[in-house]
């Protein structure tokens, strides 16, 4: 079975950094490009970035460009998410998600799309 369990979230004031891990297992895992997703109380999840399955790519969601950087370590099977200057509207649950698509959807900015596999997130919140 796929299983992908997003780690790293707390609380963290307005500005500051958190990185997330999103580990993964039962895939060859260099097959898959990878999407960060999150979940707002009372909203629809939202694609946040994505990263090709070699790593020499990446997507973001306009919300997030320039302050979040998604990344890659094959050799560990882990996805990274590095999130800078964090805004209480980034307060959500963030999940990491694949499919055997991904890497198309990725590339064409379709986040919406990968949606097959998702595992179970973890929650960020920006409070003073």
């Amino acid at each position: 079975d796929v299983q992908l369990q997003a780690s790293g979230g707390g609380l963290v004031q307005p500005g500051g950094s958190l990185r997330l891990s999103c580990a993964a297992s039962g895939l060859t895992f260099d097959d898959y490009a990878i999407g960060w997703f999150r979940q707002a109380p009372g909203k629809e999840r939202e694609g946040v970035a994505c990263i090709s399955s070699t790593g020499g790519s990446a997507s973001y969601a306009l919300s997030v460009e320039g302050r979040f950087t998604v990344s890659r370590d094959n050799a560990e099977n882990t996805v990274y998410l590095q999130m800078n200057k964090l805004k209480p509207e980034d307060t959500a649950v963030y999940y990491c998600q694949t499919d055997e698509r991904a890497d198309y959807y990725c590339s064409a900015h379709r986040l919406d799309r990968i949606a097959k596999y998702q595992g179970k997130g973890t929650l960020v919140t920006v409070s003073s």
